[in-house]
This record gives C-alpha cells, sequence and structure tokens, in this order.
C-alpha cells in the first residue's frame, strides 16, 4: 500500500494515496465524503450543501466518526462568500477536521480561528497573485486550480504554476484539474505537488446523489465535450455540452460578454424560468472525463487509482 511523506500541517502519511476528492456544489454530500474517507484518500464537501447549520453538524459530527474508523481524513470546504461562511467556520473549529479549504475568497476572516484550533488552511487560488495573497493571508497550503479542472476554474499550466509558487511557498500544495487517474497523481507528486484533487471521476460513482443523465453524460464524454465558458456564471467555467444540448441551450451561441449578475438572472437557481439552471440542469465537469469509463463505486475509482499510482511510482 502507498503511503505518502509527512507534511507540514495535517498528517497526512496514513492515507493510501495522496488524493482528495473535491468538493464539489450539489454532488459532495455525507454518503459521498463517507465513503471517501472510508477509502483512505481525503474526503472534503461544501458546507453549503448541507443546506442548514443543524445539518451541518450533523454531517461533522457523523464524518468525525468515520474518520476515527479509517484512514480517511476529513476535510470540509468554505466557501467565503457565503454569508454563512464564518458561523460555519465555528462549527468546523469544533469538530474532528484537521483541515479545510476556503475558496471563492479571502481566508482572513477565519485563518485565526483556525490556526487557534490547529486546523491546517489550504486556499483556493486560480494565479500566482492570488497565491501570494492567500498566503499573506495565512493559507498554511495552497490548492492550484489548473486548466482542466471542473466547474469554475483556472487557466494557468499546472507545471509553471507549481514552479512560480515554490519561489515563495514551501508548505503543502495540491494540483486541481485534469486528474484521470493514479498515473496522472504521480506525475503531480514528480512535479512537486503534495497531494492532487479529483472530483469529476467521483460525481459518476455510484454513491453521487448526482442523476443518472448527469453520470451518463461524464461517462459518454470526453475532453472535446467539455466547453471552458462565462456565459452561466461571469467566471470562466468547464460545462458539459451535451448537457446544454439538453437543456435545449445552443453551445455556440453563448454570451460570453455576460457579467456575474446578469448570468444569474438568466442561469441562477433563483431565477424565476429565464433559462435553465446552471449546476441543475447546465453540468460542470472537467478535462477528467477522458479517464472515466463507467459508473463505478468510490472504492472502485480509489482502488484503480491506488493500482496506477503504484505502477507509476515502480
Amino acid at each position: 500500500m502507498s503511503t505518502i511523506p509527512d507534511l507540514s500541517g495535517p498528517e497526512l502519511s496514513g492515507l493510501r494515496l495522496p488524493l482528495i476528492v473535491a468538493p464539489m456544489l450539489r454532488v459532495s454530500d455525507l454518503r459521498l465524503t463517507s465513503a471517501a474517507l472510508r477509502a483512505g484518500v481525503v474526503g472534503s464537501f461544501p458546507t453549503l450543501n448541507a443546506r442548514s447549520e443543524t445539518t451541518l453538524r450533523e454531517w461533522l459530527d457523523e464524518l468525525g466518526r468515520v474518520q476515527d474508523e479509517s484512514t480517511g481524513l476529513l476535510c470540509p470546504n468554505l466557501v467565503m462568500a457565503d454569508a454563512d461562511s464564518v458561523r460555519h467556520a465555528h462549527l468546523i473549529a469544533a469538530s474532528s477536521a484537521r483541515m479545510v479549504i476556503t475558496s471563492v475568497g479571502s481566508p482572513v476572516p477565519v485563518a485565526p480561528l483556525f490556526a487557534e484550533a490547529g486546523i491546517a488552511v489550504f486556499a483556493d487560488v486560480a494565479t500566482v497573485a492570488h497565491a501570494r495573497k492567500a498566503v499573506a493571508a495565512g493559507a498554511t497550503g495552497l490548492v492550484l486550480l489548473t486548466a482542466g479542472a471542473g466547474g469554475q476554474t483556472g487557466w494557468l499550466n499546472p507545471f509553471a504554476f507549481i514552479t512560480a509558487v515554490r519561489d515563495f511557498f514551501d508548505g503543502p500544495v495540491v494540483l486541481a484539474g485534469g486528474m484521470t487517474g493514479g498515473r496522472s497523481i504521480a506525475a503531480a507528486r514528480v512535479a512537486g505537488y503534495d497531494l492532487a484533487y479529483s472530483g469529476t471521476p467521483f460525481i459518476a460513482s455510484s454513491e453521487s446523489p448526482a442523476s443518472e443523465s448527469y453520470k451518463q453524460e461524464i461517462v459518454e464524454s470526453d475532453p472535446d465535450g467539455i466547453m471552458l465558458t462565462k456565459a452561466f456564471t461571469g467566471l470562466q467555467t468547464n460545462m458539459l455540452t451535451q448537457s446544454m444540448r439538453t437543456a435545449g441551450v445552443d453551445p455556440e451561441s453563448l454570451d460570453e460578454g455576460v457579467t456575474r449578475e446578469s448570468a444569474a438572472e438568466l442561469f441562477g437557481n433563483r431565477a424565476r424560468g429565464i433559462g435553465p439552471k446552471r449546476w441543475a440542469d447546465i453540468h460542470s465537469a472537467g478535462h477528467s472525463v477522458a479517464g472515466v469509463r463507467g459508473v463505478r463505486s468510490v472504492e472502485q475509482i480509489v482502488d484503480d487509482f491506488a493500482r496506477g499510482y503504484d505502477r507509476a511510482r515502480a
């Protein structure tokens, strides 16, 4: 079984392989995250997926018990733009989580709380400038969003990105974008990353709450079926073209000049019949659709990743 060298911050040496099952809006729930922990990797979920503070507290308690019974690690994700992020941070600080991911905003409001609780803070960043700001704000780890990540994504080459970041940061760094299997994770380690994110293959897992049609779109797609567009969020986002067509949207006629506000009016979850809903009707996915051949359990996916990782390292 593969082991990981000790890193600064959380204890990662007991993981089966250096993998974080990425936090995904509307997808990462209690069942999927529990399965990731039991498979021996890092399980993550956006706290706003829990829908209420009571439910979030229940999820953290249950996932803490699963963490105690497995070799996996729990890693909640705080969307800093969410109005409840600070309240959620206090619930995480009182939980058994030892690492947390902050995204869509600065970790400044929560970094002191997590430092006092002994929880490592990994910040999502898409540019070198953002990485510098995150480190200055108290982040003890970084998640580098690179070209090919599903949903709202980065655009930098992963090799150039890590080279630039290592000029000023020697803490743990995670590669997000295009992880098609264990060989990809091994390549990330050689490039200088400590862990890797994978989300898209786990959307198509049997434990995922995603619809069967969404899972099938991922199985049937290849990287050419992923479109980078601002049309649905106002930010660069990787989306499945097949889901656009199914929802009655022509991928060739998207408005790339929209603002975040106008995109929300057209495709946001609170829109009133103006257009199909992003995330619910228009589905996100990353370039790692290239490695998805069917719907499998989380355990089977992790097993396959681990075999490929061991073969690549050998």
